[in-house]
């Protein structure tokens, strides 16, 4: 059962205005917590603890890879449920895996592999294919689309 997670109105107001973006500067965090007339330490508590709850899942910048010269790709692989753990285990090994997902379907394990350049992900595919002795399928982006959700809390 998902436990129930009470925000006050700072909370809210907080992870409202962080969907907003963050500033580029030398404090952000003060000029984030002056615009909610809190203290940047208060602002910093509440942020580590909306992530300790769950609340947030993560808070952190998201880069366009390629536009820095690098490269990611969705991969995906079909593996027995009893094997899964240790094939799990192998993949998130790498530093290239940025996530990893089981999935209820024949291809039951997606993950993300993220590069300093196009040419190491089929690097980091072959690794995975020797290191399981299973097939990786690459499944690259062929359209990117923006969608810019905000979710007022």
């Amino acid at each position: 059962m998902n436990k129930v997670i009470e925000l006050d109105e700072i909370d809210r107001n907080i992870i409202n205005r962080l969907q907003s973006g963050f500033p580029v500067s030398s404090r952000p965090y003060l000029d984030v917590a002056s615009q909610l007339d809190i203290s940047e330490d208060e602002l910093i508590s509440r942020l580590e603890q909306l992530l300790h709850l769950g609340v947030l899942s993560r808070f952190g910048p998201l880069y366009q890879v390629e536009n820095m010269g690098g490269s990611f790709t969705l991969a995906a692989m079909k593996v027995e449920e009893e094997c899964f753990d240790q094939v799990a285990d192998i993949v998130n090994s790498l530093e290239q895996i940025a996530h990893n997902y089981q999935r209820d379907h024949e291809f039951n394990m997606w993950f993300v592999i993220a590069t300093e350049t196009p040419e190491e992900i089929q690097q980091v595919i072959n690794k995975i294919e020797t290191m399981s002795g299973r097939k990786v399928y690459n499944m690259p982006k062929q359209q990117e689309f923006f969608i810019q959700l905000k979710l007022a809390v």
